[in-house]
């Protein structure tokens, strides 16, 4: 869909509307009067319109809809006003008797219509899957293409698309006063929507019907039987939040045995980044139950969601909470934790935290990993002299408390991005949260105005880029989109998708991997040293980020203890409204770090303070905290993370021989009593 300017959108928003109402309007009057001209100029201003309207303002066609004035009540009425006009035009009884039949063929065609409708949701009830999957072989399920997007989800369009050539048959009517551009008109009408009709009807014969969902159920049991997972990540959360999944994808992949992802939203299965991992999604809770019966013993848990309960209450499994990050925030310590059999954090200042904040969570719990995915962070060399002093800006989010000391954005942003501009030595990566805006209108203007003043700031350093790095890189960016992409039809559905994105071949997630850091060392290499970033995409990565940057400036979050893997200076920016001295006693992670005040004064001393060699006083700061927020730095995290899936797996055999023991009659009442109402979430969607 092509942009179009704001100030027109906004124009349509209310014109169009008033539009479609005038041309009804001046069809009714050129159909009573009767007169003619007016009858068709109103119709091709209304077609004009509608067409107007679901291309640039969709929006309000909905809007429309909800109100009853749909497009099939508008297409309707347009037309009958048409045959009215038609009708009245005509000098005599016999003249008018000629034009009837018109009015049985519009009919014919309106049922038609309605019949593939009908028929349309009866093939979409059959192509929705009870499970959703990725990266598995479901041959033997009978997956097929979808229909036409025009047949069988966009009944609006196929409606107006068919339709066309009876209202244009009608208006040729009129101008002509023959009925034979309408008949013509009508007749190809109908002929569209019964083509259309019989092409849904073959869809739901027997020979082309995909599998039951019993039967997909069934399947879905014996893959679980033949795979035999080890350890499952689950998953469950917006559109937005798929980036606190896709940080453990590599952990999860790296790990010895065999990895599942379990997902519970039918959207989420294309959100998940490039894996060879095999990915189901099971959208209900009674299918999700069957997990119980498979050999799945650890399910990791990288958020908490309102779905996240009705996978605990499986008895065989074994759960830890991972989470996606960890700072001094109250979400790092949520209550909901306790739910889990296991805590798994960073180091020693999460447990504290924990232990702090007393919200039930037992010491005995809590199992310190370390941060496998810091494991390939380049540790800090120094600020190399003579060259540009790379400043990484990484605010988080808003948050959903409304506190104003969750980002900096809002209130501090636009200072600190102005003083880093000011200097010349400096080049800025801008990466702001994805979810910033999504609560707080403020944030989100704050992020736009901070993007325009690095663009215009930009277009003023004038730095060209090499022609022959950026030809490389266009070339990265074929062969790694190549490998993570699948293409789908515009009329793709997920059966499709399902049916297209299966096992993967062998050696896939190494060419991915090599791929992607060659992408990024192009990327970073085809830039202007000098020049100024906005990097809002899923590439590169921050932890690619972290590898360009001498600084990172940042808020009370998980990316500052992620950044302190490097060993590279950092700084704060307090918009809390407490004093430097409280803040830091409230918030350890900023032991080490440079506190910045929201007026940006302090950028100046900060960017001096990394260039000088000698000036920079907290490097023992920095090792001492690494070392208690990501724990000992000569011990892999990835092995202590299995070393942990191992122990808990442990577990959960002893808990499985426990439950085992227990007589099925013993175990009756407490399974019917969890079958009472189930979490807030919907069990399906």
């Amino acid at each position: 869909m092509r942009s179009v300017p704001s100030s027109l959108v906004r124009a349509g928003r209310l014109v169009l509307p008033a539009i479609l109402v005038a041309s009804f309007a001046g069809q009714v009057i050129g159909a009573l009067l009767p007169a003619v001209p007016l009858l068709l100029a109103a119709t091709a201003t209304g077609l004009a319109a509608e067409a107007a309207l679901h291309r640039w303002h969709r929006p309000m066609a909905s809007a429309l809809a909800r109100t009853r004035a749909d497009v099939t009540v508008r297409v309707v009425l347009r037309d009958l006003l048409l045959v009215a006009g038609l009708l009245a035009h005509q000098q005599s009884q016999d003249q008018r008797t000629a034009y009837l039949p018109l009015v049985l063929g519009l009919l014919t065609f309106y049922a038609l219509h309605f019949a593939c409708h009908a028929t349309a949701l009866m093939v979409r009830r059959s192509r929705t899957l009870p499970v959703l999957t990725r990266n598995i072989d479901t041959s033997g399920l009978r997956l097929t293409t979808a229909a036409p997007a025009l047949l069988s989800r966009r009944a609006s369009g196929r409606l107006r698309l068919f339709g066309f050539p009876a209202t244009a048959g009608l208006m040729a009517t009129a101008l002509v006063d023959s009925p034979t551009p309408a008949v013509i008109g009508v007749g190809l009408a109908v002929l569209a929507g019964a083509v259309g009709l019989v092409e849904l009807l073959t869809r739901l014969l027997p020979s082309r019907r995909p599998a039951e969902s019993e039967e997909v159920l069934d399947w879905f049991d014996g893959w679980l039987a033949e795979y035999r997972p080890t350890v499952a990540l689950y998953f469950s959360g917006g559109t937005s939040s798929a980036y606190q999944a896709n940080m453990w994808l590599d952990t999860l992949a790296r790990l010895d045995g065999r990895p599942l992802i379990v997902l519970r939203e039918r959207f989420m299965v294309q959100k998940i980044g490039a894996t060879d991992l095999p990915i189901v999604c099971v959208p209900k809770v009674a299918d999700l139950m069957r997990l119980e019966h498979s050999t799945l013993p650890v399910m990791l848990h990288p958020a908490n969601s309102g779905k996240t309960s009705q996978v605990l209450r499986i008895p065989t499994i074994k759960h830890a909470f991972v989470n996606h990050g960890e700072s001094d925030k109250l979400s790092s310590v949520n209550p909901y934790s306790k739910a889990y059999d296991e805590v798994w954090v960073a180091g020693p200042a999460a447990r504290d935290r924990y232990a702090q904040a007393e919200v039930g969570v037992e010491d005995k719990d809590i199992v310190e990993v370390g941060r496998p995915q810091l494991d390939g962070i380049r540790p800090y060399a120094g600020h190399s002299a003579g060259g540009p002093l790379t400043v990484l800006y990484a605010p988080t989010w808003e948050g959903w408390d409304g506190n104003p000391g969750n980002t900096s954005v809002i209130e501090a942003g636009e200072n600190l991005v102005r003083e880093l501009l000011a200097d010349p030595g400096v080049r800025l990566l801008y990466k702001p949260h994805p979810m910033t805006g999504s609560v707080d209108a403020r944030a989100g203007a704050a992020n736009a105005r901070i993007q325009e003043m690095i663009r215009a700031a930009v277009a003023g350093q004038q730095a060209t880029p090499e022609p022959a790095a950026v030809a490389e890189l266009e070339q990265a960016t074929a062969e790694l989109d190549l490998m993570v992409s699948t293409k789908f039809r515009r009329a793709a559905d997920d059966m499709e998708r399902m049916l297209l994105q299966t096992t993967p071949a062998p050696g896939r997630a190494a060419e991915v991997a090599a791929a992607t850091a060659r992408w990024e060392e192009r990327y970073w290499a085809s830039l202007p040293p000098v020049e100024h970033q906005i990097v809002t995409g899923s590439r590169p990565a921050l932890y690619s980020c972290f590898d360009q940057a001498d600084l990172l400036i940042s808020d009370v979050s998980s990316v500052v203890s992620d950044y302190l893997a490097s060993g590279k200076p950092y700084a704060v920016a307090n918009t809390s409204g407490l004093p430097e001295d409280v803040f830091r006693e409230t918030f350890p992670t900023v032991g080490a770090a440079t506190i910045l005040t929201p007026d940006g004064s302090g950028v100046s001393r900060l960017l001096d303070s990394v260039r000088r060699p000698g000036a920079d006083l907290l490097v023992g700061a920095r090792a001492e905290l690494r070392t208690r927020l990501l724990g000992p730095a000569g011990q892999p995290s990835l092995a202590r993370f299995d070393a942990a899936v191992q122990g808990l797996t442990e577990q959960a055999a002893h808990r499985a021989r426990i439950v085992g023991a227990i007589p099925t009659q013993a175990l009756a009442p407490a399974q019917e009593a969890t079958e009472e109402p189930l979490p807030t979430a919907p069990a399906d969607q």
